[in-house]
């Protein structure tokens, strides 16, 4: 029997990854390298805010009453969107195993209620921040 060609050599020539005609190897040079502290011990520094995110709690209790007060107001047919959410959580929670099925009015009140709550945090965020580092 003859050998399977492939399964037992490469008829691949051997060169590095690197080293092909089209590729060639080009200097780099780096606009903004990073700085190596001398009082850190060696440590490296970066410029990137470790608080990105600068999470600030007024703005979460702020923005969950500036929420729960207009959606808690009875403007849908005498009932407020606060209180229709919950009903339907209570509606769904009755028959707890079986999923709540896509015709069900609770994703309505769902995705209206959470998407009102999150423009509330991202604008109050907007803000507050905007208040304490002066933008406005």
């Amino acid at each position: 029997m003859a050998a399977i060609k492939g399964l037992g050599t490469s008829f691949l020539p051997l060169a590095s990854p690197t080293s092909s005609g089209f590729l060639k190897p080009a200097p780099v040079m780096v606009k903004k390298p990073l700085r190596v502290a001398n009082g850190r011990g060696g440590r490296i520094t970066c410029s990137f805010q470790r608080d990105w995110l600068r999470k600030d709690l007024n703005v979460i209790g702020f923005g969950l009453i500036g929420w729960l007060a207009p959606s808690s107001i009875p403007a849908i047919n005498g009932n407020s969107l606060t209180g229709l959410f919950f009903e339907s959580i209570g509606t769904e929670l009755s028959h707890f195993p079986t999923p709540p099925a896509l015709t069900s009015q609770f994703w309505l009140w769902l995705i209206t209620w959470h998407l009102g709550l999150f423009l509330c945090l991202t604008f109050g965020q907007i803000g507050f921040k905007g208040r304490a580092e002066e933008y406005f």
